[in-house]
């Protein structure tokens, strides 16, 4: 059944947010081997929208678009690093680090922040979807905001294994 017979509708069109369908064919999505060897970027870019600054922040070229600025970036899973500076590079906040092998009962995710206040380290949080829906605590191991991230802090937290794939950012502090 499609989602037109269905009446559901899903994807970044519908919905602002990347459906299961469009991140398994984004090519900036690593693979789950490579997610369980360490820090690499996720790149959860779905639409074909000229934009490339991810590309030129990659000192390990591991990010490609090609010629045709409009290609999805794609992510080279052996030069990738996981050194966060595609993060606070991407407009579309659409770039994440992921470490499944933190160790046996924590991943870890490096997310865009663009709100205030900041969380400090140690913080515990709440720990969102990629719709905002809050699905665990997470703890926050670190707050990046360097001259050369323009205004956009990255954020690391450790959050339970078992939300890897789903827990994307945190749910704003009161100020």
């Amino acid at each position: 059944m499609s989602n037109t017979e269905n009446n559901t509708k899903e994807g970044i069109i519908y919905t602002g947010v990347p459906s299961k369908a469009e991140l398994a064919a984004a090519p900036g999505v690593p693979s789950e081997e490579r997610m369980c060897q360490g820090r690499v970027a996720c790149i959860e870019c779905v639409q074909g929208i000229p934009c490339n600054p991810c590309e030129g922040a990659c000192k390990f070229g591991a990010i490609t678009i090609g010629d045709e600025i409009t290609n999805l970036p794609h992510i080279d899973e052996e030069k990738c690093t996981g050194c966060g500076m595609c993060v606070a590079a991407c407009p579309g906040l659409a770039i994440t680090i992921v470490n499944k092998a933190f160790n046996q009962k924590e991943a870890t995710v490096d997310f865009p922040f663009e709100y205030i206040p900041l969380p400090e380290v140690g913080d515990e949080v709440d720990a969102v979807s990629r719709m905002g829906e809050v699905l665990c605590k997470g703890r926050i191991l670190s707050v990046k905001k360097p001259k050369s991230y323009a205004g956009t802090a990255v954020v690391s937290m450790a959050i339970p294994q078992e939300f890897a794939d789903e827990v994307r950012n945190m749910k704003r502090l009161p100020r």
